[in-house]
Formats: C-alpha cells, sequence, structure tokens
C-alpha cells in the first residue's frame, strides 16, 4: 500500500494485519475516489471515519487538504495510523481519534468538507452512521462511501443526495452532495 500522489508520492503505508474487519482500500479504488474530487481537495478539512491505516486521509493530505481527521474504535488501527502519519510527514495537520463513530459524531463540534466512510462489509455500519454525519457537513460538503456492491443505500440524506456510484469488481463507492435546487440545476444545462 502506499501513497499514490501529490507531495508524499509512493511513500509506502502500513496496513493492520491479522483482522477480518480492515480491508484496505486497493489503489483502483483509492484513484476513482481522488479522480471524482480531485479539484475539490486543496485547503479542505477531510474526515477519515473507519480510518483503518489512514491511507485514504492521507492521500487527502498528499493531495492538499489542510487538515485530517482520523477516527477508528481498533487501538491497532489507531496506532497504524500514527505511523504512517510519522512517516508521510503529516502529524501536525492531523487529529487522531480512539473512539467508536457515533460517540465521535456526537461529540465533535468540528465541521467537515469532505467524509471519507469506509468500514468494515456486512455490518451496516454505513446507515447507522450516515444520518449523523450529515449535521457536521460543511455547506457544500461531500460525503463518499466505500462499501460492498450489495449494499442499499438512500439516495437522499438529509440535504444530500446520491451524485454517482462507482463501481469495482466487489466494491462500490456511493458519493453524496449537497442536492441542487431547480435553478441550479437549469444553470448547469
Amino acid at each position: 500500500m502506499r501513497v499514490i500522489t501529490g507531495s508524499a508520492r509512493g511513500r509506502k503505508l502500513i496496513t493492520v494485519e491479522g483482522t477480518e474487519v480492515v480491508r484496505p482500500t486497493t489503489d483502483g479504488v483509492k484513484e476513482a475516489i481522488f479522480s471524482a474530487i480531485q479539484f475539490e481537495i486543496e485547503g479542505r478539512t477531510v474526515l477519515d471515519m473507519f480510518a483503518g491505516s489512514g491511507q485514504l486521509g492521507i492521500e487527502a493530505l498528499s493531495r492538499g487538504a489542510k487538515e485530517a481527521y482520523f477516527v477508528d474504535s481498533a487501538t491497532v488501527s489507531i496506532k497504524a495510523v500514527r505511523e504512517n502519519l510519522r512517516s508521510t510527514g503529516f502529524e501536525d495537520r492531523s487529529h487522531v481519534i480512539n473512539m467508536p463513530f457515533s460517540a465521535f459524531l456526537k461529540s465533535t463540534r468540528a465541521t467537515f468538507d469532505i467524509a471519507i466512510l469506509d468500514p468494515p462489509y456486512d455490518l451496516k455500519i454505513l446507515q447507522k452512521a450516515l444520518p449523523h454525519l450529515v449535521d457536521k457537513m460543511s455547506e457544500n460538503g461531500i460525503i463518499i462511501c466505500e462499501h460492498e456492491k450489495e449494499c442499499k443505500l438512500p439516495h437522499d440524506l438529509g440535504r444530500f443526495e446520491i451524485a454517482k456510484v462507482l463501481r469495482h469488481s466487489r466494491t462500490s463507492v456511493t458519493i453524496y452532495r449537497t442536492k441542487q435546487t431547480d435553478e441550479e440545476e437549469a444553470s448547469a444545462e
């Protein structure tokens, strides 16, 4: 596993070994995610929830994000995130939080421009987390969910709606953006 591009390009990252719940994002899926938001990362605050090794938040930092929050309930994952941040030099732009997602979302006062959620598959965690995340997003925030293809996510999520779904083998990536008004849709055409 490595950083694809940006200031830490090519830097190798450690993964969390020996656990069934951690499933590192493949380079192909990671490239698809960041291609979809490539011009929207610079200077933004990013949430890497269910961080695992932290590779998605680190990729965002490497591409110019202002800061990143790494949230995971597993101590072994938090240790990997901290080590990867040290090796990439992004410690000073990072917040590493070891707590369950629900407790974090209830307690944080932070607002996020981009939220990337990559929870363990088959546990319906996204359906539980997404409604609580909406209030933590900035006005034009972007929510990105990596999940198994069979996972059904709601089309509408408060002021957000599905803007795009990317499919890669057994993995899908659902991208939520702020709903456009009829006036905005007409001017885009």
